[in-house]
């Protein structure tokens, strides 16, 4: 059987933890296994770092301040002796620290040399030097690098030649520090580390659980927001800020979730809409084809008639579903095409034009008022489609003149189509009515499609950034009008 996947909340928590565990472990290592080497590489580096300091300055008259500056805060011990082992000048931590007490107290600003601690009568060598300095001469006269360095289980010893001040051969620089075990120091760092530790897990594991509420708390609502995409009671109350990415991922389901129920409001609309437009031509056909072979078969006049009113009625119902499925092209898709330099004169003549071939020798005319050299950005195919329906609109709304005109100008930065028809007209009531889809007004005289074609010019405006509208005059006809935004 499949393991349930954990929850992020709960995922968030445990990785926490475990991050938190991690680093303890290696705090663990770090302050108990190998504690010991890296005090001592420390203490090593430091007792170099000193040796280096009191060799650069080994001739300056101030040198024994550097000395004992340098034993009290790296708590060394400094020996400068001559060749044979006499001891020029020495100094520990505990002298580093009287000495500056001295220093502290004297009423010379400037500080002070020592001089008769520098030119000191030498001392025996057997005397108050470190244990093995004999054996530490001996390897430095015989080191090829003039600097040696050497470390015991609890010392380290660091040696060289130098120029000290107030010594007229070169002297010899005895550098060392003790290496003492931190066995004693570990077991208290141990001791507090558990105590460390155990604190620092429960206000860890709090601050963890925190953490993985806060966090989960959005995804839950987000989570709960895409279980319930496209539902009436699709929730929108989610609380932004917490993070730019929760915030897009929650902007982008509410706009996911409105074209949902735009779409099933569409379908919806769609059925209880067209049903009726497409039933009709569909019993219409079915009825007259019925009837050709039962009654009109051997009246060859009578057949002819019957099958022109199925060619009738079925161009009817494909202009509907033609209309029906560019609406939803429109309406239910973000077209990702790119506008491109439209001739907006050459594309109301062609339109026209097709009117002029489809109406030759009927009754039929369009007046055109087109200024040439009229551009703006678009989509051709669109834009042709949405004069196009206006321009079929108004024939089918015209008066018994059969006559449209069609009219393009420009002013400033616009440029108008405006289709006129001279019609019965629409009362003032309907005017902000007629861009809606499915709207029959006029339909229901029988003139329509489906009601969809201004709403299909609506749409493609609204896609070109511009705007469109009607006027009208009981009586005297309508004029449809779009506008677009120029371009040169």
């Amino acid at each position: 059987m499949k393991k349930k996947p954990k929850t992020f909340r709960t995922k968030l928590l445990l990785y926490f933890m475990f991050f938190a565990a991690m680093i303890f472990s290696v705090l663990w290592l770090l302050q108990t296994v190998f504690l010991q080497s890296f005090y001592n590489k420390m203490l090593i580096e430091n007792t170099k770092k000193a040796a280096r300091m009191i060799t650069e300055n080994s001739g300056s008259e101030n040198v024994t301040n550097i000395i004992d500056s340098a034993s009290l805060h790296n708590s060394i011990l400094v020996y400068v002796t001559d060749q044979s082992g006499n001891v020029l000048y020495y100094s520990d931590e505990y002298k580093g620290a009287h000495q500056r007490n001295r220093m502290g107290k004297d009423n010379n600003s400037g500080g002070f040399t020592d001089k008769s601690m520098v030119k000191s009568k030498p001392n025996d060598i057997s005397g108050n030097l470190p244990e093995g300095y004999e054996e530490f001469l001996a390897a430095l006269k015989q080191s090829d690098e003039a600097t040696i360095e050497y470390s015991t289980d609890h010392i380290y010893v660091y040696g060289t030649y130098i120029d000290y001040y107030g010594s007229d051969e070169r002297s010899v620089l005895y550098v060392s520090t003790t290496l003492d075990p931190v066995g004693s120091a570990v077991s208290i760092i141990r001791f507090q580390l558990v105590w460390v530790t155990m604190l620092s897990l429960i206000v860890g594991f709090i601050l963890a659980w925190f953490i993985a509420r806060s966090f989960g708390k959005p995804v839950a609502q987000l989570s709960e927001k895409a279980n319930r995409l496209g539902q009436q009671d699709y929730p929108k109350d989610f609380q932004e800020g917490f993070c730019s990415e929760l915030d897009d991922l929650s902007r982008k389901l509410d706009n996911t979730s409105d074209k949902l129920i735009e779409a099933r409001a569409f379908q919806t609309e769609l059925l209880a809409n067209v049903s009726h437009d497409l039933r009709t031509p569909l019993t219409m056909i079915r009825g007259y084809a019925e009837l050709i072979p039962d009654t009109s078969w051997n009246d060859e006049e009578q057949c002819r008639a019957d099958v022109a009113v199925i060619v009738r009625e079925t161009d009817r119902l494909t202009a509907l579903v033609n209309e029906i499925l560019e609406y939803s092209e429109l309406k239910m898709s973000d077209d990702p095409r790119e506008l491109t330099k439209v001739d907006l004169s050459g594309l109301c003549e062609r339109v026209c034009s097709s009117f002029d071939a489809l109406y030759k020798g009927k009754d039929e005319s369009i007046e055109k008022q087109i200024e040439s050299g009229i551009f703006v950005n678009g989509i051709a195919g669109r834009l042709e489609r949405a004069v196009y329906n206006l321009i079929d609109n108004a024939f089918r709304h015209t008066d018994n003149s059969r006559r449209v005109t069609v009219r393009l100008t420009s002013a400033e930065d616009k440029a108008k189509i405006e289709v006129i028809d001279y019609g019965s007209g629409i009362p003032e009531t309907e005017l902000e009515n007629i861009w809606d889809r499915y709207y029959t007004f006029r339909q229901r005289k029988g003139r329509g499609v489906s009601g969809l074609g201004l709403a299909i010019v609506k749409q493609t405006t609204d896609i070109h950034g511009g705007k469109c509208y009607a006027s009208s005059e009981m009586g005297k006809g309508s004029t449809f009008v779009i506008e677009l935004d120029k371009c040169q």
